[in-house]
């Protein structure tokens, strides 16, 4: 019995270490467990977090970068933020309404604008935000449908030809609708200063021509040929405004200031050349002489050549201005303001110019007083 009892506590001790050995090693797993849920727990937040910043990132860009077309926007009086976003974000022009918001919150950007505004799905949200800072429209925006560039220097019927390659309206239309005379006469009416001198002469081919101002026009999709044609003489208008007074001062009409600009345009290229031809078409006119300019003659003939003959320049016309002296019946094509302050601004009269001929490969102009000197001048160019 004795050696019995003896033996018991090496057994006891024995089953402790193997409980605290299994203790141990739950612990162990447990703590192994621990570290991986951990380590996952990481993980996720990184990936989440790396994922969330790459979600805001993209969020931030415009929405489609190649985009052009034009996307109007109404933003009510009153509206908030989260709600301005929303907008936004339902006409595709940001990729989020809630990083938008954000966005405009840690930037504490304010005072956007109610009304219309014009935005593109290119512009990037800081581009975005600085329009609808701006004061909108009250009324939406009339989406253009095309756009008609007039050319310094083109005739009335090639500006047709451009209104019907670029827009809704056929060439015959708008060649129709410029000779229309009730539609003549209500613009006279209503730019009496501009038109009245077109409207008084008679032989005219068109009285528009000369009046349809050089630059680019947009066309609407409810627009009409008439509001087309008026908002060209009304460029034409505005720009003449600060001139008025200085042909009324110098005796010339506005037919015969756009006449003798449209002939510069053509026939000079610089702004001191454009001047000094002007100079020599006055000292022309000054003695009764005929300006002679093949412009005139090509106008005449209704086409461009690029020589002209002795028959050519006898053709019966009252556009033809080397047979018939003084101005003519009116321009020739659309002038530019350069040409047209070069008419009002003439140089050097007083060295009694009557002639000039260019060298069409260095592009100088050579100008002469008597017509020998005209001649040689010619003669050594070709040469």
């Amino acid at each position: 019995m004795k050696n019995a009892d003896q033996k018991e506590p090496v057994n006891q001790k024995t089953a402790e270490e193997r409980q605290y050995a299994e203790r141990r090693a739950e612990k162990k797993a447990a703590n192994k467990i621990v570290y991986w849920i951990i380590s996952i727990l990481i993980a996720l937040v990184i990936i989440i977090g790396f994922m969330g910043y790459r979600f805001v990132q993209s969020s931030l860009k415009p929405y489609n970068t190649n985009a052009k077309q034009e996307i109007t926007v109404q933003i009510p009086n009153g509206s908030t933020n989260k709600e301005i976003a929303a907008i936004l974000q339902d006409k595709r022009l940001i990729r989020n309404a809630s990083v938008f918001n954000y966005y405009v919150k840690t930037h504490n950007f304010t005072d956007f604008q109610a009304g219309y505004h014009v935005l593109k799905q290119s512009m990037s949200l800081d581009k975005i935000i600085a329009n609808l800072q701006k004061e909108g429209t009250p009324t939406r925006p009339r989406d253009a449908k095309g756009k008609v560039l007039v050319k310094e220097g083109v005739t009335l019927e090639q500006i047709a030809t451009a209104v019907g390659k670029e827009t809704k309206f056929s060439k015959a239309a708008f060649m129709k609708q410029v000779q229309d005379k009730k539609f003549l006469a209500s613009l006279e009416k209503k730019y009496p200063q501009l038109l009245s001198s077109t409207m008084a002469k008679k032989d005219v081919r068109y009285h528009l021509e000369g009046y349809l101002f050089p630059a680019t026009y947009e066309v609407y999709k409810d627009s009409t040929l008439k509001e087309l044609i008026t908002e060209m003489v009304k460029t034409t208008d505005q720009n003449l405004q600060p001139y008025y007074a200085t042909m009324k001062n110098k005796k010339l009409s506005v037919q015969q200031t756009l006449t003798l600009a449209s002939l510069v345009e053509r026939e000079g290229v610089t702004a001191s050349d454009r001047q000094k031809i002007a100079g020599v078409f006055f000292n022309r006119l000054d003695i009764d002489m005929p300006i002679q300019s093949d412009i005139s003659v090509m106008y005449a003939l209704n086409t461009h050549k690029t020589h002209l003959y002795n028959k050519d320049t006898k053709v019966d016309s009252p556009y033809n201005l080397y047979v018939h002296s003084g101005y003519g019946p009116g321009p020739f094509n659309s002038p530019s303001l350069q040409s047209i302050t070069a008419v009002l601004n003439p140089a050097d009269r007083d060295q009694g110019y009557l002639y000039f001929v260019a060298n069409l490969k260095t592009g100088k102009v050579y100008y002469s007083k008597t017509f020998e000197q005209h001649t040689d001048t010619t003669s050594s160019i070709e040469d």
